[in-house]
């Protein structure tokens, strides 16, 4: 008799997916949703539509929203984002070099009056606000690269920056979108290899890509089995320093300590120049390649490049297990103090998580949320108003329940995370533990607008 197989983590408990698609309105509410919050909080994650997908990371898109509207929960809804892949496209192992051959699970963003579902292997599918999909957006037929599921919007300018990773030449693309949404740029940057390259950091005057050992593995992209790519203990670790607006031949590489980043919180440029990067940094990441019942684990990470410096100087700010370390989304690129996360104890496949902390960086202090019966999941920092200091608004994510198997969307005070929440919407279904979330102020109507 065989021995029973137990099925990978991201299949049991509140990883697994949902089988169905939900609509609720009028939600109740325990507390009471501040009154200035007018808007959508949605949030993009892995669901496998049939059977058990290959790796956490690989199971069909699924966006889970709530809109909010004069202090109430006007509805949730929970969909699928509809893929090639979703509508039956076959999978086979070189599929995945098609931009438009997408799972569309990782994250979501809103610029120029378009909301995008995103995955780093292809195109951004644009939804709607009541999160049907659209179709892919190819920036009018210019992007011809990956978009990468982190984005950067710079508050100065309302310019998109991101980029395109490939497994195939060229392996690494930077674009900018301008406010108005039009590809206005694009520049290869010369990288050694095919490498999986999650995110990046963006300063005041500088775009910093982190060139780092998780290479390509085509014997496991053929064999169609796991995620394709693996530690590598000879490829070296290094930040490539773009200054914004300059060519590839002003790009200038940075050394680093071998490690591997999904998750940049923030970069920002001091006084001198120095440039600061705050990461959540693994000491190394599937070093036997992605396992079925481990992950590996990141602890939150600064480092300081001074001006004319080869290699960065790196100081460990917490010895935590973290993951989704996120800010005050108006201080990208200029210097932050709080930093959101969520704490793990042990692997995060083991202790799931257990803890939201907020990160106080000038001080040094370091403040809790402890979940015992419950499961959070990423939370998103809504500012107050546009003039709000760093620190005033609300913390907004899922949260899962043990006991009654449901989740609610909690809205907690950013200065007081440990606090009673200021409100608590109650939803029909479990939200499964996903990805990236994100809040979409509504925009002003004619009305509000022409009165201002």
């Amino acid at each position: 008799m065989q021995d029973r197989v137990e099925p990978p983590f991201w299949m049991l408990g509140n990883f697994a997916p949902v089988t169905e698609e939900t609509t609720a309105y009028d939600l109740p509410v325990e507390g009471a949703i501040p009154p200035e919050l007018s808007g959508l909080y949605v949030r993009n994650g892995a669901n496998p539509r049939h059977g058990q997908s290959s790796h956490w990371f690989l199971g069909d898109g699924m966006l889970h929203g709530v809109a909010i509207e004069s202090g109430k929960a006007k509805w949730y809804r929970n969909r699928y984002v509809r893929t090639p892949i979703f509508e039956g496209a076959p999978r086979h192992p070189l599929a995945g070099l098609d931009i438009r051959y997408a799972l569309s699970n990782t994250s979501v963003v809103a610029h120029a009056s378009r909301i995008m579902a995103l995955v780093e292997n292809a195109l951004p599918m644009e939804i709607s606000r009541d999160l049907e999909t659209r179709g892919f957006n190819d920036f009018g037929g210019r992007l011809a690269t990956p978009c990468t599921a982190h984005p950067k919007i710079c508050p100065a300018t309302g310019e998109m920056h991101f980029f395109g990773y490939r497994v195939i030449p060229p392996y690494l693309t930077y674009h900018v979108a301008d406010a108005a949404g039009a590809l206005v740029r694009s520049v290869e940057i010369p990288v050694k290899a095919a490498t999986m390259i999650h995110d990046f950091a963006l300063t005041a005057r500088h775009t910093i890509f982190m060139d780092l050992p998780m290479v390509f593995d085509m014997p496991t992209a053929m064999a169609g089995s796991t995620m394709p790519f693996h530690w590598s203990e000879s490829y070296g670790a290094r930040l490539g320093v773009l200054p914004r607006g300059g060519g590839a031949q002003s790009l200038r590489w940075i050394d680093i300590e071998p490690c591997f980043v999904y998750h940049v919180a923030n970069a920002f440029e001091e006084d001198d120049g120095t440039i600061v990067l705050d990461v959540a940094r693994y000491d190394e990441h599937w070093r036997d390649g992605p396992k079925r019942n481990a992950f590996d684990t990141a602890s939150l990470t600064r480092w300081r490049i001074p001006p004319g410096a080869t290699r960065a100087e790196e100081t460990r700010i917490d010895d935590r297990s973290i993951e989704f370390p996120r800010i005050d989304e108006r201080r990208t690129g200029v210097p932050h103090n709080a930093v959101y996360a969520l704490a793990t104890e042990g692997s995060l496949a083991d202790g799931v998580f257990t803890e939201l902390l907020k990160y106080d960086l000038k001080c040094g202090r370091v403040d809790a949320r402890r979940f015992v019966s419950e499961l959070p999941s990423e939370f998103t920092m809504v500012p107050a108003s546009e003039a709000a200091g760093e620190e005033e608004g609300w913390l907004m994510g899922y949260v899962y329940d043990r006991a009654s198997a449901t989740s609610d969307l909690v809205i907690l005070d950013a200065s007081d995370i440990g606090g009673k929440p200021v409100a608590r919407i109650r939803l029909p279904v479990r939200v499964p533990q996903g990805f990236h979330g994100t809040w979409i102020a509504s925009e002003p109507r004619e009305c509000d607008a022409a009165a201002h």
